[in-house]
This record gives C-alpha cells, sequence and structure tokens, in this order.
C-alpha cells in the first residue's frame, strides 16, 4: 500500500544555508507520526514543504499517493493544519472564528458545540481571542484545524502554552482521531508527549533524518548492558546483562532478597539528546 506522504531526497536551501539535506522518510495512512528535532533544524519548513507553502530544491514529495505537484485544491480540503502562523481574527469571538472556519471549508459547522465541549470552551465560545490566554488560543487554533474533519491533520507544537489539564485532554481527542483513521503528523518539543502519542517518531538534526522508528526500538537501540537489582538489605546491585553477569542475577534471586530488577533503557528524551547533542 502506498505511504499517504513521503519525502525522497529532498533538499532545500535559503541563499547559501542547506535547510534541509537529502531528507526522506514516509507515513503510512492512519498513524501517528513524530517528528522531532532542536529549534532550527527544519521541522516547520519541512510542514511547509509538505503543504505547498514552500517549494523543494531536489527530490520528490508525495501526497496522497500523487507527486506533490499533481495535488489539487480538494486534495488540501482533506488536510487540516495548526501552526505556528494559524490565523484566529482577534476582534471574533472563538465560536465566530470557528463557524468562519467552517464555512471556509465548506461544512455546517453542526460539530462546534462538541468540539468547544472537547476543549472545555463551551463556556468561553463568546469571548473575543484578543481577550483570550495563550492556551485558549491555542485550543480554539487547534478546533479550526478540526472543525472540516481532515484526513491528514498537521499539528506544529499543538500543546505549546496549555496547562497540564488542557494537555491531557488534546492528547485523548488525538488518541481517538487517530484511532478513528486519522493521519497525524506531529511535530514537538515534548519527548514524553511524542512518546504517548506516537507509533514512529523521526528525530531532524541540521536538516538531516539521524534516526527513524518507533520510540520503544529507538529506546533498545540505545539501550546499555546493563543490569539494576535493588536488595532487600536496602543494597542496589548493578551488572552486565550477559553471560558475564548471569552469576551475580542468579545469585540475587537465588537468595530470595531481591525486591525488583530491570534492564537500562534511555527514555525519548536521552536517545534526542544522543542523537543530536542539542538541547530541544
Amino acid at each position: 500500500m502506498n505511504p499517504l506522504l513521503s519525502m525522497e531526497d529532498v533538499s532545500l536551501s535559503f541563499k547559501a544555508k542547506r535547510v534541509l539535506d537529502h531528507l526522506a522518510f514516509q507515513v503510512e495512512r492512519g498513524e501517528c507520526f513524530g517528528f522531532l528535532g532542536p529549534s532550527g533544524a527544519g521541522k516547520t519548513t519541512t510542514i511547509k514543504l509538505l503543504t505547498r507553502q514552500l517549494v523543494k530544491d531536489s527530490g520528490r514529495i508525495t501526497l496522497f499517493g500523487r507527486p506533490i505537484e499533481h495535488a489539487s485544491n480538494a486534495d488540501y480540503e482533506r488536510i487540516g493544519i495548526l501552526s505556528d502562523t494559524s490565523a484566529l481574527y482577534e476582534r471574533m469571538s472563538i465560536e465566530d472564528n470557528l463557524r468562519f472556519y467552517a464555512k471556509i471549508r465548506g461544512v455546517t459547522g453542526n460539530n462546534l458545540p462538541t468540539l468547544l465541549e472537547r476543549m472545555n470552551l463551551a463556556d468561553d465560545r463568546k469571548t473575543l481571542i484578543k481577550n483570550c490566554s495563550k492556551g485558549m488560543r491555542q485550543r480554539a487554533a487547534l478546533l479550526a484545524a478540526l472543525v472540516h474533519g481532515p484526513e491528514l491533520l498537521f499539528l506544529d507544537e499543538p500543546t505549546s502554552g496549555l496547562d497540564p489539564a488542557a494537555r491531557a485532554e488534546v492528547h485523548k481527542m488525538l488518541r481517538e482521531l487517530n484511532d478513528a483513521g486519522t493521519t497525524v503528523f506531529l511535530t514537538t518539543h515534548d519527548m514524553a508527549e511524542a512518546e504517548d502519542l506516537c507509533r514512529r517518531v523521526g528525530i531532524l538534526d541540521e536538516g538531516r533524518l539521524v534516526a527513524c522508528d518507533a520510540p520503544e526500538a529507538l529506546r533498545l537501540r540505545f539501550a546499555k548492558n546493563e543490569v539494576l537489582m535493588r536488595l532487600a538489605d536496602g543494597r542496589v546491585v548493578r551488572t552486565s546483562k550477559d553471560a558475564a553477569g548471569a552469576p551475580a542475577v542468579a545469585g540475587a534471586l537465588a537468595s530470595g532478597g531481591c525486591l525488583s530488577i530491570h534492564s537500562v533503557e534511555p527514555n525519548l528524551e536521552e536517545v534526542f539528546l544522543e542523537l543530536t547533542g542539542r538541547e530541544f
């Protein structure tokens, strides 16, 4: 089956600066794909290429199984986008903004009460955007990307500025959308968010894809050759998780004094730092 979108050997430069360098990946239909990287790595530029806000220098991009150059207006009606440039009209209320976007997208907006309720914005629906907090704006912008029920959703830092409760609600909604078949392309600085939501993640560094796999597979790839055991006498014993460490593990288990035992794997944040050597 053809991927929903793909990049093959894509490069892009702004004057003398190479922003994307032979980038290649694909996203399958119904997948939640995380696109991670330090600030300035090229994540937003990639979304702009995939949504034809920018044009590549070289390589091949496909969208809905066709070269992106042949994508139609109807194809882009199947897409929802939340980015740092998503516009909400300051002098209009949350609800009026959403009804405006529903009209642009050619849908009735009958789902707006449900969407507003899900994002805890029903009581604030008449609030003007200029009077909204950053978190309220972010939630309203996400709903504007969802009013037409898109098949493919591009989310650039969707939980930026949200409190933990609102972030959890966004995560719940994204899982439900993904479970129902919506393909999600997610950029985030929150490694826990990527690990929680994404089937696979690609890690971008200086315009190059340095890793692309399931979060668990990446953690196992960078796991240490180490087992940690906590014993009843209070000691913590570390040994290798190979034949050399087997006697220590067997002895601890045979003594009956082993309270816990586990191998040592990094979390996704530690993998990210290992691959890029940089903070987010």
